[in-house]
């Protein structure tokens, strides 16, 4: 049984030439390329997300992008002394 989905999609053929330019460079199919965009796009989408959680959480604890560092090494000291 297949364990993928077969789906369609449209592309400019500019681009679909460049997709099939990399994937040769690559040795690999158009599958594989357009699956791990896939997986970037998601994973760059997520961190977009924690992102935007971390700074309305500073914002409301008033912490400012200067004080991370300072707040990140102190965590990490108090860590180490347990």
């Amino acid at each position: 049984m297949r364990t993928t989905k077969l789906i369609t999609i449209s592309l400019f053929p500019d681009l679909l030439k460049k997709v099939d330019e990399v994937a040769k460079e690559e040795s690999r199919t158009r599958s594989e390329l357009f699956r791990e965009v896939m997986r970037r796009y998601i994973a760059q989408r997520s961190l977009k997300r924690l992102q935007r959680y971390g700074e309305k959480q500073a914002k409301k604890m008033g912490i400012k992008e200067k004080d991370v560092q300072a707040i990140v090494d102190k965590y990490r000291a108090d860590q180490g002394n347990d």
